[in-house]
């Protein structure tokens, strides 16, 4: 399922992979009101992540949409488009926890991560995600 990879091959070719519908989970991170005026690009990042979820849709992808600290960041933007899924609110970076019943899945093998912060948010959840066996 995974490319092969020659020794020299950097670790990200490593779980290279084709997302397919019935084996992937959508995390749609920390999309709020609050970011809107301090994350460069908001809009098109949002309009993404909106067509992202859009094809989810579509193809039946299960997706999770998280907010951290939603009582100081606000709710996630309404042009988004998610206003009929469940948030998950949070306090640390990590999603794993809350996605447990999606990622205890065996049929899912693949994530698909779209949101901010990057650095923080992104950046640890991929790594949870990557140690655990799934394609990100």
């Amino acid at each position: 399922r995974c490319a092969q990879v020659s020794p020299g091959a950097p670790m990200a070719a490593a779980r290279l992979g084709r997302p397919l519908p019935g084996s992937s989970v959508l995390f749609l991170c920390d999309l709020q009101e609050r970011f809107r005026s301090s994350i460069a690009a908001f809009p098109q990042i949002v309009a993404v992540a909106a067509r992202m979820l859009q094809g989810c849709r579509i193809l039946g992808v299960p997706v999770l949409v998280t907010e951290q600290r939603p009582d100081i960041l606000g709710p996630t933007v309404p042009e988004l488009g998610a206003q009929d899924l469940p948030r998950i609110p949070k306090t640390a970076f990590s999603m794993v926890g809350a996605a447990a019943p999606l990622l205890g899945d065996p049929k899912i093998r693949s994530v698909l991560l779209c949101g901010i912060e990057a650095q923080a948010c992104i950046l640890v959840r991929g790594a949870e995600i990557w140690g655990g066996l799934w394609m990100v």
